[in-house]
């Protein structure tokens, strides 16, 4: 037993303690209200300035004309006749355009068309989109509120495929270059616009042919910019504003395939284990032990530019990210959207075993997709995946499509102030950050002759948006298309001066 002396120093000691751990806990709550309230915003201040004007109707029309050609890309490339329709559409609709810009053909349908600058010497950039569209899943037709392929326009919408991904943004490039040559502009560097033609297969017959070329002709891109991320509005949590999105870089592609070797026979009399059992525990064990989320990199870029725009907790948050990461993490990791921007994800999507319930597969496989955050490599993951299935008899193959994650473009650079200012001289409103793409573009094949890539769609969008994106009732707003075309109008003019 602790002696009176004993208890009478404990007695004494402990409110003392009591007093520095008080202290200390209101010395960094002190400490993170400083860091809160002096996060000053990342956003350029710009003057305001209109953009150009745009006939909302007419382009809106010609819009549709390309939407109602199906470009759906095939091997046997039945709608070859709807590809060529749309390159007429095009010369017809842009005249000024194919007076003035080279074009050429790669591959079965991709366009390269290049406009020469005034200065040779001016490091080029290139603007990129993509005709195909992906096809309307069997049985939904119905549920359109209008026919997929028709380019209605209606209720201040152009309705159909590809409105948005990703014939408004060939059309809106192709509508400002028209009106620049018209107005008298020619660029000061060269200026290059590549649209493929099988994005949505993987670019190999379009977009690859033509960063190819470009290399082989020595070109070296200040930047290239391609469809992506997107203006988001109520999407970003505690900021009001609406926030642009930059595609910094985009995760990279791999499927394993895990299989499992079993005794065959009948029901009657099966194993200890079987293949689809063996199979079974490998795909639960991935799953259950992914890739670690890291709140680094890009991620971490982008809450810090959007931190001081945030209202309320999460600005307290995010603004002293060197104590309360953990917390972060733990919370963004609890959304598919977040968690998919920290880590490199991982899901089952096909089964393959067994053709009658009363025989045993001698084989049974299961194909496991991963979505490589940006140092992540496809090795990496399959050794990963390989630990986790220790001591269970499952052999791990990866599937022939492997890409690897892009390399991350530098928001410190004039060509990402270039985006920032445009921007922000359109839509003062607007709060730009960098972010990681989780999808996969044509631009991936640019990485070899360019210098920084953006991936980055200058359309407005909320949630509900989303579920339209190569899903039922694709559509885009007419205001919205309409500064999508201010945008690359402004962006080439001020592509001269930064």
């Amino acid at each position: 037993m602790p002696t009176p002396a004993a208890r009478t120093m404990q007695g004494r000691l402990l409110p003392k303690l009591a007093l520095i751990l008080l202290a200390a806990a209101a010395g960094l709550v002190a400490i993170m209200g400083w860091h809160t309230w002096q996060l000053a915003s990342q956003q350029r201040t710009v003057p305001a300035r209109p953009g150009a004007a745009v006939d909302a109707q007419a382009v809106a029309r010609r819009l549709s004309l390309a939407v109602q050609q199906p470009t759906i890309w095939s091997p046997k490339d039945e709608h070859a006749a709807a590809f060529e329709a749309l390159h007429q559409h095009l010369q017809s609709s842009f005249p000024l355009a194919h007076a003035t810009l080279k074009r050429q053909a790669f591959g079965r349908h991709a366009l390269l068309y290049t406009w020469v600058g005034r200065e040779p010497q001016a490091q080029p950039m290139a603007l990129l989109a993509h005709q195909d569209v992906v096809p309307v899943a069997p049985g939904t037709e119905k549920d359109w509120q209008q026919p997929p392929f028709s380019g209605t326009v209606q209720d201040g919408f152009v309705w159909g495929r590809g409105a948005w991904d990703d014939k408004g943004n060939v059309m809106a490039i192709m509508e400002a270059v028209e009106m620049l040559i018209k107005a008298g502009f020619q660029p000061r560097q060269t200026v290059y616009l590549a649209f493929g033609a099988d994005e949505e297969v993987g670019g190999e017959d379009g977009a690859h042919l033509i960063a190819q070329w470009l290399k082989q002709q020595n070109v070296r891109l200040r930047f290239a910019m391609d469809e992506g991320l997107l203006i988001t509005q109520g999407m970003v949590p505690g900021v009001r504003k609406p926030v642009a999105l930059i595609g910094m870089a985009e995760k990279g592609y791999l499927t394993l395939r895990l299989t499992a070797k079993g005794q065959p026979g009948h029901t009657s009399m099966p194993p200890m284990r079987s293949a689809i059992g063996m199979v079974s525990e490998a795909v639960t064990r991935v799953e259950a032990q992914q890739m670690p989320a890291h709140l680094s990199g890009l991620p971490r870029e982008m809450f810090e530019a959007v931190a001081p725009e945030v209202q309320g907790l999460n600005r307290w948050l995010l603004s002293n990210l060197w104590l309360t990461e953990p917390l972060v993490l733990s919370q963004l990791q609890k959304s598919p959207a977040t968690n998919a921007m920290l880590r490199t994800t991982t899901v089952a999507t096909v089964f393959q075993a067994g053709e009658r319930e009363n025989v045993l597969p001698g084989v049974a496989s299961a194909l496991v997709n991963f979505r490589l955050l940006p140092g992540d490599s496809s090795a990496q993951v399959q050794q990963h995946v390989q630990q986790v299935l220790a001591g269970l008899d499952v052999q791990v193959t990866h599937e022939p499509q492997v890409t690897e994650a892009s390399p991350v473009s530098r928001s410190g650079t004039p060509a990402y102030r270039l985006l920032a200012q445009t921007l922000r001289e359109l839509q003062p409103d607007v709060v730009v950050a960098p972010g990681l793409l989780v999808g996969g573009t044509d631009s991936r094949h640019f990485a070899d002759v360019s210098e920084s890539i953006f991936r980055f769609s200058p359309v407005r969008a909320s949630q509900p948006d989303l579920a339209r994106f190569h899903g039922t009732n694709e559509r885009i707003g007419i205001d919205n298309y309409v500064q999508m075309i201010q945008f690359y109008e402004r962006l080439l003019r001020n592509a001269d001066t930064l």
